[in-house]
């Protein structure tokens, strides 16, 4: 059975919504755990738990549920980690010196075999750097990229990289054309995903020199995937793609506008309900509409990002991560090992 290391000392909230989580997603999904961190803050957490429950917003704004789970009847196991990567800790350095910390110890259970994947929620850096000293890159991929899921018109749009590189070669995008195909088609069950390029413009001769290599690239081998060519900022999320491939400084940008976008319309919205009585009477009726939208837009739903390319399962959920996103980042972790997504990588890349 599929076991999931998580570090339970990373993140804005932990270790209280991180152990959360994680009991939540054993509970959910039948998954054992492996709890990384301070072994007596977790014992802590646990108990809390165990005792009076947890609360969780259950992806909806605003509407707050206890969950009460067993946890004496869950498959969860605690590795001690003495240290902690703190945010502002330089990734290469931070992994050297606390080789005892919750993350590299995270790291080395995957990489040891007492777990088959890990979820991080701490230091992006840290994480991709511990997990690519730690695991290693699959043969063939020049360096690892982050697919984060975005929501649009119809569902949901992998963009990559997210991050994870800030300069990058027509030849390491094609890569990530090929990682981010394969993780739409395993993960989110698209059956051909259509894989376009961001950029300025639609035609072949836009953007810099990046972007229209990557172009001349991915239209030679679109054998191996859907290639549909470039695709507008204002396109992003209207279905004109199910994959989108640039360089990790752009697609991160990308991510936080959107992610900003969507708070600044929420705020808004309930800032104009709340303007005057004829708005509260609207926002009543509109609440329930509301609801139904919220959870297409939030990135809880999604739980985290894959670093694809490393030789194992790595999540990295969203530093302000509370239970909800940390027990769907389990399951993203769970599905990628069960559907051998690293397998298939190796197989149209690695050779």
């Amino acid at each position: 059975m599929t076991r999931i290391a998580i570090d339970a000392m990373g993140g804005d909230h932990a270790p209280h919504e991180i152990v959360a989580g994680a009991v939540w997603a054993a509970y959910e999904y039948n998954v054992p755990i492996e709890l990384v961190g301070k072994q007596e803050d977790i014992e802590r957490e646990l108990d809390k738990i165990k005792s009076e429950g947890f609360l969780s917003d259950c992806g909806h704004r605003g509407t707050k549920k206890r969950i009460n789970i067993d946890v004496s009847k869950l498959d969860i196991k605690i590795t001690h980690a003495d240290e902690v990567i703190e945010m502002g800790e330089h990734p290469g350095q931070a992994i050297r010196k606390k080789k005892k910390s919750s993350i590299v110890l995270s790291v080395k259970a995957v990489a040891d075999g007492s777990s088959d994947a890990l979820v991080a929620a701490g230091s992006t850096g840290a994480a991709m750097a511990a997990s690519l000293f730690g695991l290693g890159r699959i043969h063939g991929i020049t360096r690892p990229a982050i697919a984060a899921t975005l929501p649009s018109l119809k569902k949901p749009i992998v963009v990559i990289d997210g991050g994870a590189n800030s300069e990058c070669t027509p030849e390491m995008l094609y890569q990530f054309a090929i990682m981010g195909s394969l993780y739409s088609k395993q993960l989110l069950g698209i059956k051909e995903p259509r894989v376009g390029v961001l950029n300025i413009g639609s035609e072949e001769t836009k953007g810099n020199t990046l972007a229209q290599e990557t172009y001349k690239l991915l239209e030679a081998n679109k054998d191996k995937f859907n290639f549909v060519g470039n695709i507008e900022g204002n396109k992003l999320l209207l279905d004109t793609c199910d994959v989108v491939v640039s360089d990790g400084f752009v697609g991160n940008v990308t991510l936080k506008v959107t992610e900003g976008v969507a708070s600044l319309l929420f705020r808004l919205i309930k800032e104009q309900f709340a303007s005057s009585i004829f708005g509260c009477a609207v926002g009543l009726m509109a609440k329930a509409f509301l609801k139904k939208i919220y959870p297409r837009i939030n990135y809880e739903e999604y739980g985290g990002s894959l670093l694809l390319g490393v030789k194992g399962i790595t999540v990295i959920s969203h530093g302000r991560s509370k239970a909800y996103a940390i027990k769907n980042a389990v399951r993203v972790a769970k599905e990628a090992v069960e559907t051998g997504l690293n397998k298939k990588i190796t197989e149209l890349i690695g050779g």
